[in-house]
């Protein structure tokens, strides 16, 4: 093997452990605030829903409510302004492009309000997959993972990129 090859495998082995022993030590949080901002890329809305203001909503989860407000929130992204929503209840729950649902909420009350509505919902409980989250975070080895249940995409009228579902776990 050349040196070149071999300093380049070298080079992507360290930035790989660096970046996997980077993201361990962060709180839970902020790693699910940070995929969810990079979902952004691999969804599309239907119509005019791709561009404008997008609303990202979260409910039941202030940690992930801030950390979206303070990192992404009233910036722009592509045709995209995020602006972060913080909801109390599933009443409350108003139109939103995405919607991260927290442990503290009802989720069976925020999914029905949202089903059917063009909406990314977005969870962290294990089980909230095959309940109708469309992307539901997971453990898996001590890493972080997601499910896509592929059917309520579908029923929200959404679209993924294959690039998303070939990383997720496919429920």
């Amino acid at each position: 093997m050349s040196f070149i090859k071999s300093s380049v495998l070298i080079t992507v082995f360290a930035v790989s452990i660096i970046g996997n022993s980077y993201a361990q030590d962060r709180p839970t949080h902020e790693l699910h605030s940070m995929m969810i901002y990079n979902f952004l890329k691999y969804v599309q809305w239907p119509g005019d829903l791709n561009s404008g203001e997008f609303v990202i909503g979260v409910i039941g989860d202030d940690d992930v409510f801030n950390t979206l407000n303070t990192w992404y929130g009233n910036k722009d992204r592509g045709d995209k302004k995020l602006i972060v929503k913080n909801y109390n209840s599933a009443s409350e729950v108003g139109s939103c492009q995405l919607l991260y649902i927290g442990n503290k909420a009802d989720f069976e009350a925020v999914n029905q309000k949202v089903s059917g509505q063009p909406t990314l919902t977005v969870t962290g409980k294990n089980g909230l997959g095959e309940k109708g989250s469309c992307i539901n975070f997971k453990v898996v080895n001590n890493r972080l993972k997601f499910e896509l249940n592929q059917g309520s995409v579908d029923t929200n009228n959404l679209k993924v990129s294959s690039q998303l579902t070939a990383m997720a776990i496919m429920i």
